[in-house]
C-alpha cells in the first residue's frame, strides 16, 4: 500500500497511534521501576504497526481479543491511556477497578473483550464473538491477536476449523515475533510461516510485514472486506519483533545481538515517520508536534492514575461472579 492511498490526516493519525503505544509502554516500564505499578508488564514495544494497521481497518461494532501483551491493541482501538494507567496502578478509576491489571484489562464499550494471560486463550473467545456477529446480522468482524506460540495450542486449531466451517467473520492475527516466550520459533514448530497452517482449514493464510503499518493495513483491510461479504475467516501472519524481553526485567540474553540490532534498525515508528517526510506527506515539524501531544497526553494520564483512589477492601468481591454446583449464580 502506498501513502497516496490514504489521506495525510489518516497517515499522521496512524503515526500518532504507534507513537502513543510506544511511549505508553516506555513510561509504564519507568513507573514500574519507580514502584508505582505492581506485577508484571509485557511491553508491546516494536510491534506497534500490527495493532495500528489492523485496527485502522476495523469499523464500529468489531470485537477484539488480545494476549498478555495487550496494551497496544487496546490503545489502537481507542482506549483511554488515563484509565489504562489507573488500572496498572491498581486504582479504582482503572478500566476494571483494579481487578484486571495488565493481563486482563477489558473495555466492552470498545468491543475489547480483554487481554488474556492464557496462551491462545483469546482465540476461541473471538471465534464465539464472530459466531454471535453472524447470527445477529451485525456487519462487523471479530479479531483475535496472538503470538506464534499460540498456534501450537489446540484452541487455535479448533477455532480455525469451526470458523472456516461456519464461515465466521473473524480475523486471526498472529504476531510472529519469532519467540514463544524464550523459545525461538524454529525450536517449537517446524513451519517457517505460520500462515501455511490456514491451508488445513481452507481459509486464506497471508503474510504481512509486521513492521510496516501500511502493509498490515492492506492485508487486514482485504480480510475485513472478505469477511463482511460472507467469505469467512482469514489467518494473517504479521512478521515482527519485540524490542525488549518477554516481560519487563527479562534481559533477553537468549537472542543473538546481531539479530536484535537488525530488527531495531527496522523500527516501525522511525521508518514510517521517515517515509512520511521523504514522500512529502508531512514535514518533521508535524511529527514533532505529534510527539509533544503524545507526551502531554501521557503526562496527564499518569497524573490521573496517581490521583485515583485505592479500592477499599470491601470492594474486593464487587463485580465478581461464579456459579455454584447447583447452577445458581453467586456473587
Amino acid at each position: 500500500m502506498s501513502t497516496s492511498d490514504l489521506e495525510p490526516e489518516r497517515l499522521l493519525g496512524m503515526y500518532r497511534d504507534m507513537l502513543l503505544i510506544r511511549r505508553f509502554e516506555e513510561r509504564a516500564a519507568e513507573l514500574r521501576m519507580a514502584g508505582l505499578i505492581p506485577g508484571f508488564l509485557h511491553p508491546y514495544i516494536g510491534q506497534e504497526a500490527v495493532a495500528v494497521g489492523v485496527c485502522a481497518a476495523l469499523g464500529p461494532g468489531a470485537a477484539l481479543t488480545s494476549t498478555h501483551r495487550g496494551h497496544g491493541h487496546m490503545l489502537a482501538r481507542g482506549a483511554s491511556p488515563a484509565r489504562m494507567y489507573a488500572e496498572l496502578y491498581a486504582r479504582r478509576d482503572g478500566y476494571n477497578r483494579a481487578k484486571g491489571g495488565s493481563l486482563h484489562m477489558i473495555d466492552t464499550e470498545l468491543g475489547f473483550l480483554g487481554a488474556n494471560g492464557i496462551v491462545g486463550g483469546g482465540i476461541p473467545l473471538a471465534t464465539g464473538a464472530g459466531l454471535q456477529l453472524k447470527r445477529s446480522g451485525v456487519r462487523a468482524v471479530a479479531v483475535s491477536f496472538f503470538g506464534d506460540g499460540a498456534t501450537n495450542e489446540g484452541a487455535f486449531h479448533e477455532s480455525l476449523n469451526l470458523a472456516s466451517l461456519w464461515k465466521l467473520p473473524v480475523l486471526y492475527v498472529c504476531e510472529n515475533n519469532l519467540y514463544g516466550e524464550f523459545t525461538r520459533q524454529d525450536r517449537h514448530q517446524t513451519v517457517k510461516d505460520v500462515a501455511v497452517r490456514a491451508s488445513s482449514y481452507e481459509m486464506p493464510g497471508v503474510i504481512a510485514d509486521g513492521n510496516d503499518v501500511l502493509d498490515v493495513h492492506r492485508v487486514a483491510d482485504a480480510a475485513v472486506e472478505r469477511a463482511l461479504e460472507g467469505g469467512g475467516p482469514t489467518l494473517i501472519e504479521a512478521k515482527t519483533y519485540r524490542h525488549r524481553g518477554h516481560y519487563e526485567g527479562d534481559m533477553g540474553a537468549y537472542r543473538p545481538p546481531d539479530e536484535v540490532a537488525e530488527w531495531l534498525a527496522r523500527d516501525p515508528i522511525l521508518t514510517f515517520g521517515a517515509r512520511l517526510v521523504a514522500e512529502h506527506v508531512v514535514d518533521q515539524d508535524a511529527l514533532d508536534a505529534v510527539a509533544r501531544e503524545v507526551e502531554e497526553t501521557l503526562e496527564e494520564a499518569a497524573a490521573f492514575a496517581a490521583a485515583s483512589p485505592h479500592p477499599l477492601p470491601e470492594e474486593a468481591l464487587e463485580d465478581v461472579y461464579a456459579e455454584s454446583y447447583e447452577g445458581a449464580a453467586l456473587r
